[in-house]
């Protein structure tokens, strides 16, 4: 099991992105959930990504809504660093 850590612009941005999308609400729960139990999990379609944010992973919620994070591994926590539409979320 892993321990999600909300940094203070991940807290913000997804009270914005629940107000946004309260349609989302359950499923985003349930991708936290499945998250804090393993990443991994082929559903969550966890990547890492390059370039300019090289060292960052991310995961889907839907096709166009991903949250993005850092694994510490060793010490199994999640830094949740954003959360919402692909484009804004890799800008």
């Amino acid at each position: 099991m892993y321990t999600l850590v909300w940094t203070a612009h991940f807290t913000r941005a997804a009270k914005k992105f629940a107000k946004r999308h309260p349609e989302l609400r359950k499923k985003v729960a349930a991708v936290l959930r499945d998250l804090e139990e393993d990443p991994f999990q082929p559903h969550l379609e966890y990547h890492n990504l390059g370039g300019k944010y090289k060292g960052i992973q991310a995961i889907s919620i839907t096709d166009n809504y991903r949250i993005s994070m850092t694994i510490k591994i060793t010490a199994k926590e999640i830094l949740l660093i954003d959360i919402g539409p692909h484009d804004e979320v890799y800008r």
